[in-house]
């Protein structure tokens, strides 16, 4: 860290959370600089300030970027005490406090980043940038071609707008979805009002980056040229 920040980016480019977030733990009275209680997002932060968030150090930590393929049956949060299996741990990075960068349900498997860069997290996660995820489904029965539509129009479940970005049919009962907004079990929500239920449910790319050959339960760092991809998007 060189100059000022403030306490916002501060702790997001301390890999805390999004910014977003961080500003949200700011106001809730979590955070510590030097011993006080600081509940300003804008609070400017001086190089040797001591920051702590519900009494941890915030450090500066190298970043790290890792795409995992997440088998089903793990948890991508760490906050649910419930959560028995939890994709980070599948990571062996010592001493990186790892997140990932938007969520794949408990049931759902494939390619979900994570990260300690609180601000490329949320540009993967935010629906304001728009970053295109694909997704391969299976469902038990074929959907209607009018249930496809229907969807593809958009629905409202639940008070909630529902739109994928795009869906096409891959075969009898098999489908690619793309969505630039990802919200909670989009999917599986637009595949019960098209009156099926989905069997399999595997995100393949985020942004131009492709999920490929990695094995289930797998991970690698990314590379520089792959941090870009995820974040531009495909001609689709």
């Amino acid at each position: 860290m060189s100059g000022e920040l403030n306490l916002t980016k501060y702790l997001s480019t301390g890999g805390v959370a999004s910014r977003r977030k961080c500003a949200d733990i700011i106001k809730g009275g979590l955070v510590r600089v030097n011993g006080e209680v600081v509940i300003q997002p804008g609070f400017r932060v001086e190089e040797g300030d001591f920051v702590e968030v519900d009494g941890v150090a915030v450090k500066h930590e190298q970043r790290v970027y890792v795409m995992l393929n997440k088998p089903s049956g793990y948890w991508c949060t760490s906050e649910d005490p419930y959560a028995d299996k939890l994709a980070v741990d599948l990571i062996d990075i010592p001493g990186v406090r790892l997140y990932s960068a938007g969520r794949l349900d408990r049931d759902s498997e494939g390619l979900i980043i994570f990260t300690n860069d609180g601000d490329y997290a949320e540009k993967l996660a935010h629906p304001r940038y728009e970053v295109l995820k694909q997704y391969y489904v299976e469902t038990y029965t074929a959907l209607a071609d009018d249930k496809l539509s229907e969807i593809r129009r958009g629905i409202v479940d639940d008070r909630e707008k529902l739109k994928p970005y795009k869906v096409e049919a891959l075969g009898k009962a098999s489908y690619r979805f793309i969505l630039n907004e990802g919200k909670k079990r989009e999917i599986r929500r637009l595949v019960v009002h098209a009156g099926g239920k989905v069997k399999l449910l595997r995100r393949t790319s985020i942004g131009k980056l492709q999920l490929d050959n990695l094995k289930p339960g797998k991970w690698r760092r990314m590379t520089p040229e792959e941090i870009s991809d995820s974040l531009t998007n495909p001609r689709i």
